[in-house]
């Protein structure tokens, strides 16, 4: 996600840095750099002028120029701007005065709005409120045996009265139902069509005023760029929306339709959706998304995953075993798993500042592939090998990788990178320090 943009600002403020003194000359060279990574990557070009403008006004100003780092107060301004454009702070989700909450989810064929309900649906369960499922696409072949397939994976019940039924009574029955039986939120997947017509307009028009939603949602699809943005201003005229979802985030290197839409809509992107499996929705910080543009990471959401995916009682286990020596090749595999579980190592490496960039330069970061191969390797011991690792003789590692389908040098190169880490817990005893969980220098954990 923003992977081309990202390496072009950075690219543009390292020149700035180098500068021994800032004129308004190199700065409007910097900010024509700016203006085409930003068109490049696909952000409405009205946006990217205003926000030039901006950016410009300021940083001409004596405050910058005459400051002891003028390259500095630049990327500052650009990062402050950036935050303003994409909607100052996050807006999370409201809620009803009395329940139940009702979010109706709209747009188009192909955008991920079943998927996007099901993860909506994974993220209110979370927060201990029933939630019902209301399938009230009924053209779209499969779609209700979709949202029911998915709200068994998510364990929530699913409303789907049938095809043969008319969508605006469906969403109506089915507050109804909401009301008698006391659910905590309803969510409608509404039908969506392969363009805006005005039959589809009309009918969500009618779902609106028979329902009254607490929250319209755009479901929109990041990787359609400008066209999103587009989508984005058509179904806001139409129907006033609340916010957006954007799906598919992590696919689009270019990021054009999460910095443009605030501004171009006057609504804010919500929640975004990463892959298609069904994790919940995430919300969307401005601030922290800024940041990670411009390379500087963003810690406070990698903490904030680690907290949800691994319990604290698992943390302070796993603490426990690497002080006391106890840690071994099991532990290990699932150490794997819990970060797994945070996303790809891309993903992580890019939220820790100055490390994405870093580890792609100095080989540090391990692709799925290697992963996958640690695992197979570990998987090949018996209980007793990976309890016990220096039981492993020469026969025995040679088992293990063809077992794995690996090299005897990369089961002993998992062997030796193992004990090494284990020896460095030991030191960080000594010297009264706690280990973290986390990655090493080189081709696999540590």
């Amino acid at each position: 996600m923003f992977d081309n943009l990202s390496d072009r600002l950075q690219g543009v403020f390292k020149k700035l840095r180098g500068q021994a003194r800032l004129t308004e000359s190199n700065i409007s060279d910097a900010l024509r750099e700016v203006r085409i990574a930003l068109l490049e990557a696909d952000v409405n070009f009205r946006v990217v002028k205003q926000f030039i403008n901006r950016v410009s006004e300021r940083s001409v100003g004596a405050d910058v120029l005459k400051s002891l780092t003028p390259g500095q107060q630049v990327i500052k301004i650009v990062h402050q701007e950036l935050i303003n454009l994409m909607g100052r702070t996050a807006e999370p989700l409201t809620r009803a005065p009395a329940p139940p909450t009702v979010y109706m989810l709209v747009g188009l064929q192909g955008s991920g709005k079943t998927t996007s309900c099901g993860k909506l649906a994974r993220m209110i369960a979370g927060e201990k409120r029933k939630t019902l499922l209301v399938a009230a696409d009924i053209y779209r072949p499969a779609a209700i045996d979709q949202l029911k397939t998915i709200g068994k994976q998510v364990g929530v019940e699913v409303y789907a009265p049938g095809a043969e039924y008319d969508p605006v009574d469906i969403c109506r029955d089915a507050v109804s139902k909401g009301k008698a039986e006391l659910f905590d939120t309803v969510i409608l997947d509404t039908a969506g069509r392969l363009h805006i017509d005005t039959a589809l307009m009309d009918e969500l028009k009618n779902i609106r005023k028979a329902v009254n939603p607490q929250e319209i949602l755009l479901v929109a699809d990041a990787m359609t760029g400008q066209d999103a943005v587009n989508i984005a201003m058509t179904f806001n005229t139409d129907l006033d929306i609340s916010g957006v979802i954007l799906t598919k985030l992590d696919g689009d290197a270019r990021g054009g339709a999460a910095l443009s839409i605030k501004s171009a809509t006057g609504k804010p992107v919500k929640l975004v959706g990463m892959g298609e499996k069904l994790t919940p929705l995430e919300p969307f910080h401005p601030d922290r998304m800024a940041s990670r543009i411009l390379g500087m990471g963003d810690i406070l959401s990698l903490i904030e995953k680690a907290e949800k995916e691994i319990s604290e009682d698992d943390r302070l286990k796993m603490q426990q075993k690497l002080l006391d020596s106890s840690f071994n090749l099991e532990d290990f595999k699932k150490q794997i798993g819990q970060i797994q579980k945070l996303g790809s190592m891309e993903q992580i490496m890019s939220l820790i500042p100055g490390m994405g960039k870093m580890a792609k330069m100095q080989g540090m970061m391990p692709s799925e592939k290697e992963i996958h191969q640690v695992v197979a390797i570990i998987d090949s011991m018996t209980v007793e090998e990976r309890r016990h690792p220096k039981i492993i003789s020469t026969s025995r590692r040679r088992r293990i990788a063809a077992g794995s389908g690996t090299t005897l040098m990369d089961v002993n190169r998992l062997l030796k990178q193992f004990e090494q880490t284990r020896k460095m817990m030991k030191n960080f005893k000594k010297i009264g320090g706690k280990p973290k969980m986390g990655l090493g220098k080189g081709k696999f954990f540590q």
